[in-house]
């Protein structure tokens, strides 16, 4: 099936999330992507995740959650040999992928400048936390490291619970698809000109860009943010009410969704009310306002409340939890969560969840994430090494295979010959 990024060989060196989220998001798209890991462990985050069973063998469901569909080739990037093959591999290559911190790969003998002369095509995208140069650079740097940094803890939660972090690690995620889209347009460049580019990605700066509104409201109006809560800064009423089963969400942004929420409600006499009756004042009188809403909203469910607001046009929707969401006919019907083609043995299939948007053809779900080297053979003999070279770079530990030899080897007319054909 042909898709976007068909064609598009991208050797991803990252790990734990931010760089895995963007490499994920490329192989959806039709990129072959080939994870490069130490032969020790590979991805941090084949240890982490809920079943501890996967995870002990390296296979742990946050691995799952951006990995599925990739290749996996082990190689110690710190052992010359280790080095000469991934730099045969970056010759074949369109897309080199990386989050260490600055001048790690520099210091590897392996830096744009080396790689950009051997391939000229490269597109080199590295993703750090704090980019690659100012005084910050040289820092190790985690998602909520970030999220503290940026000011977006501050604006989250309200003034009791404020600062507070988001319920997942936004600023990887958000530097993720920040480099999926410079990479993107990069390879729209390389195929005119023949040229790559040096993308740079910094987990702070693609955090504050999100946060693009209150970001501006400071700059050029001189607003300090504020936390509110789960109320919107732009408009009241907006934010989360109280009906009689649980919370509910409201945006009645304009001011016609206002006077139709007021009708709704049973209480049009807050359309005409002087300390509600324009959107300034609304925002003025938030409290107020939200007052009245929570009294009047008590009388029925949330459900009942959601479906009755949407048909009129006024934005409404349930708090609902991860569980909850999952199993929401909108979700079923477009088909978000995939089932992986069988593991053997495994009690369960393992699901994911497609990227966040949809292609005009349909396409079937990615291939089980891979175990830690086990393209490494594959590639190896593809790039020229014969059986004994491979045997001695898995014997010296500057490359890892799960299963040396037999897999791989019985298919080839020639075992003990050379490349694959």
């Amino acid at each position: 099936m042909s898709l976007p990024l068909n064609g598009v060989r991208v050797l991803d060196l990252s790990n734990v999330l931010a760089g895995p989220f963007c490499g994920y998001h490329l192989a959806r798209l039709g990129a072959e992507v080939i994870k490069i890991e130490n032969p020790k462990g590979g991805d941090l985050a084949r240890r982490l995740g809920a079943d501890a069973e996967r995870a002990e063998r390296l296979q742990g469901l946050s691995f799952v959650a951006v990995n599925a569909g990739k290749q996996s080739v082990a190689l110690d990037l710190k052992s010359e040999a280790g080095r000469d093959v991934f730099l045969r591999m970056v010759d074949q290559a369109d897309v080199l992928l990386e989050n260490f911190r600055p001048d790690v790969m520099k210091r590897l003998g392996l830096g744009f400048e080396v790689l950009s002369a051997r391939n000229p095509r490269l597109v080199y995208c590295a993703i750090s936390g704090f980019g690659q140069s100012g005084p910050w650079a040289g820092r190790p740097a985690y998602d909520q490291i970030v999220q503290g940094l940026s000011g977006a803890m501050s604006v989250t939660g309200d003034a009791q619970s404020a600062p507070l972090r988001t319920g997942f690690p936004i600023s990887d995620t958000i530097a993720g698809l920040t480099a999926g889209f410079a990479i993107s347009s990069a390879l729209v460049e390389q195929r005119q000109t023949g040229r790559g580019r040096f993308i740079d990605v910094s987990l702070l700066e693609a955090t504050l860009a999100a946060m693009g509104w209150v970001v501006s409201n400071h700059l050029n109006a001189g607003v300090e943010p504020q936390p509110m809560g789960n109320q919107n800064f732009t408009a009241a009423p907006s934010g989360t009410f109280r009906t009689a089963t649980g919370p509910l969400n409201i945006a009645a942004n304009e001011h016609k969704q206002y006077h139709a929420l007021c009708d709704i409600i049973g209480r049009p006499d807050l359309k005409t009310d002087p300390r509600f009756s324009r959107r300034d004042l609304r925002k003025l009188n938030r409290n107020a306002l939200n007052h009245e809403l929570n009294e009047s909203l008590q009388s029925r469910s949330a459900e009942e409340w959601e479906a009755a607001l949407n048909d009129a046009g006024v934005p409404a929707g349930r708090v609902l939890s991860v569980a909850e969401v999952l199993q929401e006919k909108q979700l079923r019907d477009r088909h978000f969560v995939e089932t992986l083609p069988a593991e053997p043995g495994a009690a369960q299939p393992l699901r994911v969840t497609r990227p966040g948007f949809r292609l005009d053809e349909d396409y079937p779900a990615p291939s089980q994430p891979p175990v830690l080297g086990a393209d490494t053979e594959r590639w190896l003999a593809r790039l020229g090494y014969s059986y004994a070279d491979i045997e001695d770079l898995v014997a010296s530990g500057a490359a890892g295979t799960p299963n040396h030899g037999d897999a791989y080897w019985s298919g080839l007319r020639a075992p003990r010959g050379g490349a694959e054909t």
